[in-house]
């Protein structure tokens, strides 16, 4: 497994690879790789000759510093796990290599960003834009693989290929998660054991919510939500969204076909999302 800390050495890598007719499958990650991640890896060596997986904590996505700070960070862990796993070649970058001058792109990311994460985490989404177009001008993979736990940004990414006419294939893979439901995050190796223990409570209330989505509206799901929230002693409820599957349009009143429940908790100061198709 090679790895590269320049542009121009993951480029010419990549270009090599195009050049003998491979195809290439690319996940990026920010790092402290679990099961979720090499899920995706697993997904792209299955469906591509060369695969390039890239490290980088992102700064331009983080609205909080202190997040940013706490970020874990294990390269020697993550490029092992990668090289187990059959990928070929890993971009590291610095925040230097990546953004030499100071950020000013701004992309139109319409009403998909807006909502939601959009709302509570300004600048967030351009920021993963900036970044991942970056990596797909450095890369020109075929594909790329994303996370469905991330819904939010999946969508955003497969609007911004469309809107830039870029040359990949976006790939949403399903939600990897613990034995006791709990979606995999790399900020879940932050949790207490306290709220290791209270987290799984999210996805529990996903699919009680899952199960009376048919009965109740829209506002009536919301109340039964936030209310189980209200009584928990340790979990504090962000916000709790039903929208739809492709546009994150709120839903009102009768829920409807692809419609999907999305919720961001605070177990202590560890931020938590997760979602699940309602209908």
């Amino acid at each position: 497994m090679d790895v590269f800390e320049k542009i121009k050495d993951i480029s010419a890598f990549a270009a090599q690879a195009r050049e003998q007719g491979l195809t290439i499958g690319f996940v990026p990650t920010m790092g402290a790789l679990h099961e979720g991640h090499l899920s995706l890896v697993k997904k792209a060596i299955a469906e591509n000759d060369i695969v390039i997986a890239s490290i980088f904590v992102n700064p331009i996505q983080f609205n909080n510093p202190e997040d940013l700070a706490k970020y874990p960070r294990v390269i020697d862990k993550d490029l092992a796990l990668l090289q187990k796993e059959g990928v070929h070649a890993v971009f590291t970058p610095s925040v230097e290599e990546m953004y030499p001058e100071t950020v000013s792109d701004a992309y139109n990311l319409g009403s998909l960003s807006s909502v939601m994460e959009g709302k509570f985490r300004p600048g967030h989404f351009n920021g993963v834009a900036v970044v991942v177009h970056k990596f797909f001008l450095i890369i020109q993979p075929h594909k790329a693989y994303f996370g469905e736990k991330d819904y939010q940004q999946l969508l955003i990414i497969k609007a911004m290929v469309r809107n830039y006419n870029i040359p990949v294939e976006i790939v949403g893979c399903p939600i990897n998660r613990e034995a006791d439901g709990l979606a995999r995050s790399s900020r879940n190796s932050r949790l207490s054991p306290q709220m290791k223990e209270a987290a799984p409570f999210i996805h529990q209330q996903l699919v009680e919510a899952s199960k009376l989505a048919k009965e109740l509206t829209a506002e009536k799901l919301a109340i039964y939500v936030i209310s189980a929230f209200e009584k928990h002693p340790l979990l504090k409820l962000e916000y709790f969204a039903i929208a739809d599957g492709d546009t994150l349009e709120l839903i009102k009143g009768k829920i409807t076909e692809n419609s999907y429940g999305f919720i961001a908790v605070y177990a202590g100061d560890i931020r938590l999302i997760d979602n699940i198709r309602l209908i």
